[in-house]
């Protein structure tokens, strides 16, 4: 009975131990919102597409109603600038980070600046 007690303490600080390193290697996840110069369902639909086959990104949603784009992703993987460079890279202006001139080019008319006025 007597080695019981003395297993006891040592089992706990084990335990203790295992928790805190698997939390320490777990990935974090982060949301950025920012505004896109996107304007209609088709741009929903491809900055969403785009973006939901990227590694590390678990997240991605376009509000129609104002255009933020709101993006969850892997913090191991990915940062803000990457996810904003992502974006503007198939043609859309995220945040301040301004669209690819040529990508933007390439977009649908109804998909590029000014085309909803």
């Amino acid at each position: 009975m007597k080695n019981i007690f003395n297993l006891f303490p040592k089992a706990i600080v084990i335990t203790v131990f295992l928790m805190c390193s698997y939390q320490g290697n777990a990935q974090k996840t982060k949301t950025v919102k920012f505004y896109t110069s996107a304007q209609c369902g088709m741009c929903k639909d491809f900055i969403e597409e785009s973006l939901s086959f990227v590694p590390g990104v678990q997240f991605v949603e376009l509000n129609l109603e104002n255009m933020f784009l709101t993006v969850n992703y892997k913090t191991k993987k990915l940062d803000e600038v990457a996810v904003k460079n992502m974006v503007a890279e198939i043609g859309y202006s995220a945040g301040d980070v301004k669209a690819n001139q040529k990508a933007m080019n390439d977009l649908p008319k109804c998909c590029q600046p000014g085309a909803h006025l």
